[in-house]
């Protein structure tokens, strides 16, 4: 089976997590500087077999958008030019980023790692990603 790629997208960084073949576990891949994530994405994707791509959607506590859903808007247009056979899927990403830093202190890291921005973005597309496969399992 193919794989499932997700991103936690952000204006400097973005996480990057994927799916086993299986499409059962999400895993944290890595975080790549935004500026460099189209090229990153039709890298993997010409390696590995990608079936979707989950790209969190940032929602007020109210549901509405968020201030930071125009990049993503525009990095989408972008991305379906140059990969129209990648599909795309839109998850709640509310939360993931307090969820990170939650799973990291229970995980026992220490507070200076927990300051790494980019290990948290790295585990909130891991947790955009997981609430994906549950979702879809349900």
């Amino acid at each position: 089976m193919p794989r499932i790629l997700a991103i936690d997208f952000g204006t400097k960084r973005t996480g990057v997590a994927v799916t086993d073949e299986m499409q059962l576990i999400a895993s944290g891949l890595t975080t790549v500087e935004t500026k460099h994530l189209l090229t990153f994405i039709k890298d993997y994707i010409a390696k590995e077999k990608v079936e979707l791509l989950v790209v969190g959607e940032p929602k007020q506590r109210d549901g509405s958008p968020s201030q930071s859903e125009a990049p993503i808007q525009a990095f989408l247009k972008v991305l379906q030019k140059e990969c129209p056979t990648l599909k795309v899927h839109r998850e709640d990403e509310r939360f993931t980023s307090k969820m990170a830093v939650q799973s990291m202190i229970q995980g026992g890291m220490k507070k200076k790692k927990r300051r790494n921005k980019a290990l948290i973005d790295e585990i909130s597309a891991t947790i955009i990603l997981q609430n994906y496969l549950y979702s879809k399992s349900n």
